[in-house]
């Protein structure tokens, strides 16, 4: 960076670092010790939908690549669309092979940032429970691509709502864990996704 970026303000994007996925399992520890939230076993990588012979060949690589695992105990890698277009890669493990689950999802980010397809990464997420007498809660860590952070993602019973406080209590739990996401704003929402 130089000295007219720092003058004008300008700031110089960081870059990917697949490797801290596998900080989550640590996370979880801290999360389940701390706020009493566990793995459901979901996990999911989003990408933006690109069309072409080149990408197709790299999908169902992945896909074939996640399916073979012959330890995989839960259903197999399916692919699927949300509302806005962007398609989810989504991974089910039993909600103690947390690790396998990361695996995975490494696995995905890694060969499709290898075939040229890193610029369609958007996130990658794995989700958490709560269950109580009377509640039950659903919690995403999300992992950022294009920034290398993590933020959590709390939802309430209902259509579209969050739990904004359990989002910024969780941040704080897992400062000593994950690179959380400073810039709130990036906090995004997703709703309705696969995974979750």
């Amino acid at each position: 960076m130089g000295l007219l970026d720092i003058l004008l303000g300008r700031t110089k994007a960081v870059a990917p670092d697949l490797d801290q996925l596998f900080a989550l399992p640590s996370a979880a520890v801290t999360l389940e010790a701390a706020a009493g939230f566990t793995p459901t076993g979901q996990g999911a990588v989003c990408f933006a939908t690109v069309e072409g012979a080149a990408f197709e060949q790299t999908h169902r690589e992945v896909q074939a690549l996640l399916d073979a695992d012959s330890d995989r105990t839960g259903p197999p890698v399916r692919l699927t669309q949300d509302d806005y277009g962007y398609s989810w890669l989504v991974s089910a493990r039993s909600p103690d092979e947390l690790p396998l689950l990361v695996n995975d999802l490494h696995a995905v980010n890694t060969s499709m940032e290898a075939n040229g397809f890193g610029p369609q990464l958007l996130c990658s997420l794995v989700s958490f429970e709560k269950r109580g007498q009377d509640t039950e809660r659903a919690l995403a860590l999300v992992y950022l691509y294009k920034r290398g952070t993590f933020y959590p993602l709390c939802t309430l019973p209902g259509r579209h709502r969050r739990d904004n406080a359990l989002e910024l209590q969780t941040a704080a739990l897992l400062e000593n864990d994950l690179r959380v996401e400073k810039d709130k704003a990036r906090w995004f929402p997703l709703w309705d996704a696969p995974g979750l």
